[in-house]
């Protein structure tokens, strides 16, 4: 792969480097507040879902109580999704794409789980949409699974997705 680098005037190289280093400070510090959100989100699911079965055990509807709680369920396997996917970054991998189609069809079907249990009927185009989104991205999803089976990966995360990239030198 071959890199164009701009070359920027010497007098210059002094603030080039202070602006880049307060951007890669900055960059970290966003991905300690990413976690600390998801790690907080962990909880709230958490403790949402207990609440949801707690009603489940006071409600009548025991079908529309397990459908939420399901569906409180489907949301915190979304954030752990992402959490290993900030994991694999931090730790210098890459971020896949995999992985927030994965999330992105995890909340489709969430919706679609959670439709019967809406108070008010949803019309055919809305189910529709949802549907038809899922299917879309379930065929993404299958696509990219099918093009890891005809490559090195096999289905595998790559050691090249965890491991740091390697710095380009300059040469002179």
């Amino acid at each position: 792969m071959t890199q164009i680098q701009v070359q920027i005037p010497r007098k210059l190289e002094f603030l080039n480097k202070l602006a880049v280093s307060g951007m890669l400070w900055l960059n970290g510090f966003a991905h300690i507040v990413i976690g600390l959100a998801l790690a907080t989100s962990v909880l709230m699911f958490t403790w949402l879902f207990f609440i949801d079965v707690r009603n489940v055990s006071y409600n009548l509807n025991l079908v529309q109580g397990f459908l939420f709680a399901l569906g409180t369920l489907m949301l915190l396997w979304s954030i752990s999704a992402l959490i290993s996917a900030e994991i694999r970054y931090l730790m210098g991998g890459r971020l896949l794409v995999e992985t927030f189609v994965e999330v992105a069809l995890v909340l489709f079907l969430r919706k679609i789980i959670l439709l019967p249990a809406q108070d008010a009927m949803p019309s055919t185009g809305e189910i529709g949409m949802w549907v038809g989104g899922a299917l879309v991205l379930c065929l993404i999803y299958l696509l990219m699974r099918w093009a890891d089976n005809y490559t090195e990966r096999k289905g595998q995360v790559r050691q090249s997705d965890i491991e740091p990239e390697k710095p380009i030198r300059k040469t002179k």
